[in-house]
C-alpha cells in the first residue's frame, strides 16, 4: 500500500523520503524473516482461527494507520504488525483452500488464488495511489482495512473447523526433500533476477529506451496487466504440467530481462519484453507454490511459508543487488544481470536429476545433509 503513497506520508510526518521507504523494505524483510518460524509456532492450531486472527490483526493494523494521530514510529510498527498477518495468511490459505477441493484440482485452485493476489496488486496499487492523492494517505488504509473486516467474517462465518494436520492438502503429494530444494533455490534466483532489474524499471524507461516520464504509468500498467493474462493462461495447466509451467514462465523471464538489456533502445521492443517479463513473473511463483503442494517434505503450509521467506528474501537481495550495481553498469546492466540470475535459476531447474524422485524423500530419512535438514525443519 503505501508504494504509491511515499511522497504523501514523507510530507505528513515530515520525514525524509529514504525513511518512509523503509516502511517497504522492511515490511519485505520482516515477511522473510518471520514466514517459517510463524508458520511452525502455529502450525497445531486450526486454520480458521488463524486466519481469522490475521484478518483480525490486518484490520487492526489498518485502522491504526488510518484513524487519529500518527507518528513514524507507530506507522512503522502497524506495518511490520501488517507483515507479520501476510508472512503467515499466504502460507496458511494455500492448503485450506486446496483442502477444500479435490486433489486432482490443486494446480487450478493455486492458479485461481494467484489471479486474485496478481489482481490486487495490479488494482491495489493504483487505486490505492488514487484515493490517497484525493483523500489524503490514510484513506486507503481505511478502506482496507474495511476491505479485511468484511473478509474476516466470511472466513469466521463459513471456513469449516478442522485439525490443520487433517486433509489431503496437510502434506506434500509426493513427498522429495532434494526437489523441494531446488523449487526454493528457484524461486529466490528468479525472485532476485526479476528485481535487480525492476526495481529501476522507470529510470530505465527514461535513460535507455528514450519514453516521457508521462509515460512510465501507462508502460507499468501494460507490465502489470500482463501478470494476471499469464497466470490466467498458466493456471488450468499446472496439473498436467507441473514441470513445464515452472520452467517456461522461468525461461520468458531470463528472455525478456535479456531482451531488455540488449534492445531496451528500442522502444517497441522494450514494450514487447516489459510484457513478456508481466506475464511470466506472477506464474512462475504461482508454479512454484504448485510445486511445493506438490513435493513439500513435511507439512505443507511450513513448505510454503519456507518458499514464501525465500521470494521475499529474493525482492530484498534483487532491489540491493539492483541498487548497487547502478553506479557500475549503470541502469541497463541491472538487466543483463537479472537475466544471467535467472538464467541460473532455469540451470538449476532443468540440471539432470533436478526433478527429484519419491526415494530421494525417503532417503533423506537415513541420509544426513540438505534435504534431510529441509525434511526435519518442515515436520
Amino acid at each position: 500500500m503505501p508504494v504509491g503513497l511515499l511522497s504523501l506520508i514523507s510530507a505528513d510526518l515530515r520525514v525524509s523520503l529514504a525513511a518512509v521507504g523503509l516502511l517497504v523494505t522492511g515490511y519485505g524483510l520482516t515477511v522473510a524473516v518471520v514466514s517459517l518460524p510463524v508458520a511452525h509456532v502455529t502450525r497445531s492450531i486450526p486454520r480458521r482461527h488463524v486466519l481469522s486472527g490475521l484478518l483480525g490483526l490486518l484490520v487492526l493494523a489498518s485502522w491504526v494507520c488510518a484513524l487519529g494521530p500518527v507518528s513514524y514510529g507507530l506507522l512503522l510498527v502497524a506495518r511490520v504488525a501488517t507483515a507479520l498477518a501476510q508472512a503467515l495468511f499466504w502460507a496458511v490459505m494455500g492448503p485450506v483452500a486446496v483442502g477444500l477441493f479435490p486433489p486432482e484440482r490443486r494446480g487450478r485452485i493455486i492458479g485461481l488464488l494467484s489471479v486474485g493476489g496478481s489482481l490486487a496488486t495490479v488494482l491495489g496499487v493504483p487505486a490505492g495511489t488514487w484515493l490517497g492523492g484525493h483523500g489524503g494517505w490514510r484513506a486507503p488504509f481505511l478502506v482496507l482495512g474495511a476491505l479485511a473486516l468484511v473478509s474476516l467474517v466470511a472466513v469466521a462465518v463459513l471456513l469449516p473447523t478442522s485439525p490443520p494436520e487433517a486433509g489431503h492438502a496437510a502434506y506434500g503429494v509426493r513427498p522429495d526433500a532434494r526437489r523441494f530444494a531446488v523449487v526454493l533455490v528457484t524461486t529466490a534466483l528468479s525472485v532476485t533476477g526479476a528485481f535487480a532489474g525492476f526495481t529501476y524499471v522507470v529510470p530505465f524507461l527514461g535513460e535507455v529506451s528514450g519514453f516521457s516520464r508521462d509515460s512510465a504509468g501507462a508502460l507499468l500498467m501494460v507490465f502489470g496487466v500482463a501478470g494476471p493474462a499469464g497466470i490466467a493462461a498458466a493456471g488450468p495447466l499446472l496439473d498436467r504440467f507441473p514441470r513445464g509451467t515452472l520452467i517456461v514462465p522461468v525461461a520468458a523471464q531470463a528472455a525478456a530481462l535479456l531482451g531488455l538489456y540488449a534492445g531496451g533502445r528500442n522502444q517497441a521492443v522494450t514494450v514487447a519484453m516489459l510484457m513478456l517479463l508481466g506475464a511470466s513473473v506472477g506464474p512462475v511463483f504461482m508454479a512454484t507454490q504448485s510445486q511445493v503442494l506438490q513435493v513439500a517434505p513435511g507439512r505443507s503450509e511450513l513448505a510454503l511459508a519456507a518458499n514464501s521467506a525465500a521470494f521475499n528474501a529474493g525482492v530484498a537481495a534483487g532491489a540491493l543487488t539492483g541498487g548497487a550495481l547502478l553506479s557500475v553498469t549503470g541502469v541497463r546492466g541491472t538487466f543483463l544481470v537479472g537475466g544471467l540470475l535467472t538464467a541460473g535459476a532455469l540451470a538449476v531447474l532443468v540440471w539432470p536429476g533436478a526433478s527429484g524422485s519419491g526415494g530421494s524423500a525417503r532417503r533423506a530419512h537415513s541420509t544426513p545433509g540438505p534435504a534431510s535438514f529441509l525434511r526435519k525443519l518442515l515436520t
